[in-house]
């Protein structure tokens, strides 16, 4: 398995996460939103694997401009303003390969090989 999970230090469910694949032992990497977040790449397909934009979008994220404005812009301008803003999404976000979820979800990830 190689798991990643996107998050910030100070998200509970992020925590959760982490303590969560601490306690079966299994290796993660860590990856601070507010540092570094998603590559171009890495988000094409985690919103493949969780089924859309909509999906991934925080309806109670601080930045409540932002995500009006990602709501109704043109779909095909959605995607890079999202990277620009990535606070805008969910986390954590757990990848492995190409499998992802968004928030925390350990029924799903007890299924991962």
């Amino acid at each position: 398995m190689n798991v990643q999970i996107f998050g910030t230090k100070k998200c509970f469910d992020t925590k959760k996460a982490e303590r969560y694949f601490k306690e079966r032992k299994i290796p993660y990497q860590f990856i601070d939103m507010k540092e570094k977040g998603l590559s171009k790449g890495e988000y094409n397909s985690v919103r493949q694997a969780v089924g859309g934009t909509d999906a991934m979008l925080d309806e109670t994220c601080r930045n409540q401009d932002v995500l009006a404005l990602i709501k109704y812009i043109a779909s095909e301008d959605k995607d890079d303003k999202i990277l620009e803003n990535q606070e805008v999404l969910k986390t954590p976000i757990v990848r492995n390969g190409k499998q992802a979820t968004i928030g925390y979800q350990p029924d799903t990830w007890n299924g991962w090989k």
